[in-house]
C-alpha cells in the first residue's frame, strides 16, 4: 500500500488560510513571504486562521517564525509567541548557525521554550538545500542529528532563495533518501519543500517523505510573492501527488 503524503499549504493572509481549508489540505502553514524562505507572520494572524480551522478538523496550523541567525534567545521567545497564539506545529529555519553544535543548542532553547508551554506542540527543524548560496548554514546531512539531538519531531529541508531553482536543482533523488533514512532512523518525520512544482512529484513519490510543503505551485502565476492560493491549483497537484 503506498505511503500517503501529506500537504502543507503555505497561506499569508486569512483569505488564502481560507481557500486552504476548504481544499482539505492537512497544515495549514501561516507564513510571511515578505520575510523571507520561512518568514514569520504576526501573531495575531496565526491566532486568526487557527480560530478559521473547524474544531471538529484534523487540519493543524503551522508557523514559520524566521530564517534564524545564531540566536537562540530571540528564536525561543519567537517560538513561544507562536505557540501562545495558537500553533500546533512551529517551524525554525536555521539561517545561521554555523555548526552541528550552535544548530542543536538553537533548537534546544525553542523546544524547552514551547515544551513548557504545551507539550504537545511539534517543533521543526528546518535547514536549506540551496546551502552553498548562504553565508552560513548546516548541511543538509546535520538537519537530522540537530533536530533528535534538540527534541524535535519533524525535520525539513526547503530552500532559502526564492528564485526559478527548487530542491531538485541542489539535492539528487539519492541524496535526499539518504536525509530521509537518516531521518527515519533517528525517528524523525520527514518534510520537503523549496519551489516543488508538479514535474517534481514523480521524484517526490520514490523519497516518500511524511510531508510536502509548498505555496508557489499553487499561487495564481507560480508567484509565492505577488500572486495568491487557488483551489483549483491545489486539486491538480493533489491529483498528481495521489
Amino acid at each position: 500500500m503506498r505511503k500517503i503524503i501529506k500537504l502543507l499549504v503555505s497561506p499569508r493572509n486569512l483569505k488564502e488560510a481560507t481557500v486552504a481549508i476548504e481544499s482539505k489540505v492537512d497544515y495549514i502553514d501561516c507564513k510571511n513571504p515578505d520575510e523571507g524562505s520561512l518568514g514569520a507572520n504576526f501573531p495575531w494572524i496565526i491566532k486568526a486562521m487557527k480560530k478559521l480551522i473547524p474544531s471538529n478538523s484534523s487540519q493543524l496550523l503551522s508557523a514559520t517564525i524566521g530564517d534564524f541567525p545564531y540566536l537562540p534567545g530571540s528564536a525561543s521567545l519567537a517560538a513561544l509567541g507562536a505557540a501562545v497564539s495558537g500553533a500546533d506545529i512551529i517551524k525554525v529555519g536555521l539561517k545561521g548557525p554555523r555548526n552541528l553544535e550552535e544548530g542543536i543548542k538553537l533548537m534546544q532553547k525553542v523546544v524547552k521554550a514551547v515544551k513548557h508551554y504545551n507539550n504537545d506542540i511539534k517543533i521543526v527543524t528546518a535547514g536549506y538545500a540551496d546551502k552553498k548560496r548562504m553565508d552560513s548554514s548546516p548541511s543538509f546531512l546535520d538537519l537530522p542529528k540537530i533536530a533528535a539531538d534538540s527534541g524535535s519531531e519533524i525535520v525539513m529541508l526547503d530552500t532559502f532563495i526564492k528564485d526559478n531553482k527548487g530542491l531538485f536543482d541542489f539535492l539528487s533523488v539519492k541524496q535526499l533518501l539518504q536525509f530521509k533514512n537518516l531521518a527515519n532512523d533517528l525517528n524523525l518525520e520527514v518534510a520537503l519543500a523549496g519551489n516543488l512544482r508538479k514535474d517534481s512529484i514523480s521524484k517526490i513519490k520514490v523519497i516518500s517523505p511524511d510531508l510536502i510543503g509548498v505555496r508557489s505551485v499553487v499561487c495564481e502565476g507560480f508567484d509565492r510573492q505577488n500572486g495568491t492560493i487557488q483551489r483549483h491549483l491545489i486539486e491538480e497537484l493533489r491529483n498528481e501527488l495521489y
